[in-house]
Formats: C-alpha cells, structure tokens, sequence
C-alpha cells in the first residue's frame, strides 16, 4: 500500500509468515470462483431469507410479491458492479473500509467499515435464533423450540461452532458451505417444481392461483407506500453476496474473481427468487387464513407451514417436509458461518491499518485466518444476543429489523465511493462511464433513499416494530430507528475513541485519499 508523505508510515500488527501467506498474512488462493460464489449465496440464506420475508413482501404487495422481488434486484446488482470495480483496483479485505477510506478519507472509511461490523453482529443475533428453533424442530422438541432459555442455549451453541470452523480454515469454511448450499438449491426447486405441478393439477387446493402477467406488473401495486415498503423487505433477502469479495485476498486471481463471483451470485439469488416467490404464490395464495402466505401468524416463517401442505405429512412427503426444515436449517447456520468471515476480515483490515487495536489483526501460523479478529466476532455476537434476549424479545425483534438501515449505508456508501474513485477516468470508455460511474451511482441513490424514507417514517412510526422510545426533543419514536441510527452513531463515538487512543490512522492514514489514475490500463 502507498503511505502518505505527511508522515511516518504507521507500523502493522504481527503476521504469520507460513508458506501461502499473503501480504498480511492470509492464506493466498485458497478459493475459487466456484467457491467464492458458493459463500457469496450461502450468506444470502436464501432458504431462511425466504422464510422470514416473503410473507412480509405478500401482506404489503399481494401478488405482485414477485416483480417486487425483481425490482429489488436491481440495486443490488448495481452495488455488486460497484464491489466489482472497486476490488479490481485495490482487492482489500476490509472492502467499504479501504475503498470509502480511498474515495473520502480516513474518517469515512471508518464508519464504513463500522456499518459492516454492526448489521453482521445485530444479523447474527437472529440466525443463531433461528438455527436453535429449527434444530429442535427437526428433532420434534417443539416444546424446547419454544423455550427462549433453550433456543438462546442452542443459538449460542451454533455460534460457537461455526466461529470455530471459521478459526481453523477458509478451504473448511468453503467445502462447508457447497455441501450446505448444495441442499438448500435442490429443496427450493423441489418444493417450487411441487407446488406448481399441483397448483396447476386436478386436486389444487382452494388456494391456487394460476401464474399472471399482473403479477409482474410493478404498476398494480395498491400503492407507493406498500411499494416502497415491499422494496425494503426485498432488499434484505439480497444481502450477504458481498462475502465473496471480502474474501478476496485468500482467493485465486483476487482482481478479478471475487467481483465475478459478486455478479454472478446476485443473479442466482434473483432466479431462486422469482422462483419461489411464484411458485408459493400460485400454490397458497395471498389468502389471510390457512396456508394463505398473507397470514399474519406465518409471516415469520413461511415455509414450514408450505412445506406440509406442499408434500404432506405422511411417508415419503413427510420426510420431505423434515428436509424442508433441516434446509431452513443449515440456511442459517451457513449463514451464520459466512456473517463471520467478513466481519472478521473486516476488523482484520482495519487493525493491518491501524485503525482499531492492532490484536484484531493477528493471523494463524498454520490455519491463516484472522484469530482475535474471529474470535471476537464470535464473543460479539453471543453477547449482543444474550443481552437482547435478556432484556426483551421485542427489543431483540426491532434489533434485527433495524438491520436494513446498516446495510443500506454501507452499500450505499461503497457506490458513492466508486463514482468519486473513479471520476477522473468515467469519460474514458462508454463501459467505464457506465460501470464505474452511472451503475454504481445509481445504486446508492437508491440505497440513499431507501436509508432516508426507512429510518425517518416508515421505522420511525411509534406504532411499526415492537417497541417506541420517548426522545427529548422529538418524541415518542419507532425502536426500529432508534437502534438503527443509534448503532451508527455509537459507531461514530468509538471512532473518536480510537482516535483519540491510537489515532495514527486518522492522521496518517496508509491508504490515501486518491482517485483512479486515466493513464492507468482500463
């Protein structure tokens, strides 16, 4: 990395020096492109993302839940260019981090970085949930499922044991998750390929619908509201792609596969997407009783309640619904698997800069991976869950809806900052103008006002989530924005701790406010 001339270059935390070992010390090529898209999906959690918010998608749009589930596609692919053209020129683990740090200073570079780490912590709070009541599903415990005090036990559990699989190896880590991942394609396509079939088949149930144009016509959503509200419920099932690149100095060709791995992830999630969302549709309806995916008891989990009427409950249909679940299942646990390795790569970056304490940047002698910066992020997510759990279930609900606010400043963020790195070479090429200056621009626009219209009415709402707080000045607030804008903001405190601690990177930042060079090779 270049120094900047204004003063001594800051020193790095301790590496591992074994064979493999890159510039900060992790394992070189270790994955491929098959890899890299294999952990770019599974952090999606397709399965478990489908679960947790079609339904919410259905009860704001009805049956135009799938053109919703298309549009919000759209800025993700944008974002995933702009990951793409910023990994290209500068493929650094800690991704927003270096590139906002790169494109607007240090200062932002931080908060950039900060947004990553907070939304995987309050995220992995409800995967670890999740992964506990479905394993004692799975094994007919459901009166333990229902148990705050045993699903918080095996929530803990899960994320202790895929902390440790993330300690030992990237390669484990990747095999893990094409195995897992490989289980939950196949059960989404058999459970869409089944209701279809039988949707369209003599003995549908009373509430099949046959598929529709209408369907996928954005102009017969009931109104903009319900649009606006139905985008940001869609946006999330998309997050988690950007995985693949931060995990781009253990991969083969770091410029360019992860970036490839990036795209090509986000246009698989969109045809799992279509797929699902269509195929559930026409088999259950919109209906708000029943197997209706418009109830109101099954919006948090779709898919149980459609697995037994897809497949039944008897025989060999029986063992299928089981499957649907164990699907669920490892959706979450691989997930909660893959919202580890770009937090810890993240914090990992941040303390090779100086930017945090230099313990989170050590690195394995014989596995290469990040240590502390690991283990932390394991130690982080237990104990956020444990306190939320503790304090209230409805606080820990708001918690992880307030998620989508982390993603979309980060996301947001990491298109702004590839416009301004590249603004000196956009009139370049038409292809340069438009994937490094319109796509990823117009992704953070979008990601801009989906963070604004969020954060300041639609969560802001006393009455939406599950709690509200009183705020001096401003009154009595939705607690979906409060924590939201509250992570932010104790993100921006513990910045200023930092600088004030060990502010070298603040003050002579090893990555230097720069912008792409027009003599450079395109």
């Amino acid at each position: 990395m270049p120094h900047s001339s204004d003063g001594p270059a800051p020193s790095v935390a301790p590496q591992a020096t074994g064979s493999g070992a890159g510039e900060k010390g992790l394992k070189t090529g270790a994955l491929g492109l098959v890899s890299s898209i294999a952990i770019g999906l599974a952090s999606t959690a397709p399965a478990y993302s489908l679960a947790a918010t079609l339904g919410i998608i259905v009860v704001g749009v009805g049956f135009q839940a799938p053109i919703v589930t298309i549009l919000a596609f759209i800025p993700m692919l944008m974002i995933a260019y702009a990951y793409k053209e910023l990994n290209a020129s500068d493929p650094d683990c800690g991704t927003t981090f270096t590139w906002a740090a790169r494109a607007f200073g240090p200062r932002t570079g931080w908060m950039g970085g900060w947004g990553i780490i907070v939304a995987d912590i309050i995220v992995m709070a409800n995967l670890a949930q999740i992964a506990g009541v479905y394993g004692f599903r799975l094994v007919g415990l459901d009166s333990f499922a229902e148990s705050t005090l045993w699903t918080s036990f095996a929530g803990v559990v899960w994320i202790i044991v895929m902390t440790a699989i993330c300690y030992v190896g990237i390669e484990i880590s990747a095999a893990l998750q094409r195995w897992l991942l490989s289980i939950e394609v196949v059960m989404l396509v058999v459970l869409s390929v089944t209701a279809l079939v039988k949707a369209y088949g003599s003995s549908a149930p009373a509430t099949a619908a046959h598929v529709s144009g209408s369907w996928f016509n954005p102009f017969d959503i009931p109104s903009a509201g319900a649009f606006t509200a139905g985008m940001l419920a869609a946006v999330f099932i998309y997050w988690g792609w950007d995985t693949a690149v931060s995990v781009n100095e253990e991969t083969a060709d770091a410029k360019r596969t992860p970036g490839r791995a990036a795209v090509i992830s986000t246009v698989l999630l969109l045809l799992i997407y279509t797929l699902v969302s269509t195929s559930a549709l026409s088999f259950a309806g919109i209906g708000t009783e029943g197997i209706g995916l418009g109830t109101e008891e099954n919006s948090g989990d779709v898919l149980s309640g459609l697995g037994d009427a897809v497949f039944g409950t008897a025989g060999f249909g029986g063992f299928l619904s089981k499957l649907l679940i164990f699907m669920v299942l490892t959706s979450a646990a691989a997930s909660t698997q893959t919202t580890i390795l770009p937090t810890a790569r993240t914090s990992f970056s941040m303390a090779t800069h100086k930017a945090v304490p230099a313990a989170f940047g050590r690195v394995h002698p014989r596995h290469l991976t990040p240590t502390w910066s690991t283990i932390g992020m394991g130690l982080a997510s237990i104990a956020f869950y444990v306190l939320l759990t503790a304090i209230s279930g409805n606080v820990l609900a708001d918690s992880i809806a307030s998620v989508g606010l982390g993603i979309a400043f980060y996301y947001g963020l990491t298109g702004f900052a590839c416009v301004w790195y590249y603004r000196r070479v956009l009139t370049r090429s038409v292809k340069d103008f438009v994937f490094k200056g319109l796509v990823p621009l117009a992704g953070g626009v979008v990601l801009l006002y989906f963070f604004c219209y969020a954060a300041f009415d639609v969560y802001a709402d006393p009455d939406y989530g599950s709690t509200s707080i009183d705020l001096p000045l401003i009154g009595e607030t939705g607690g979906v924005t409060v924590i939201g804008i509250g992570a932010l903001v104790l993100g921006g405190v513990l910045m200023l701790v930092q600088w004030a601690v060990q502010g070298s990177w603040f003050r002579h930042p090893d990555v230097p406010v720069s912008a792409a060079d027009p003599a450079d090779a395109p």
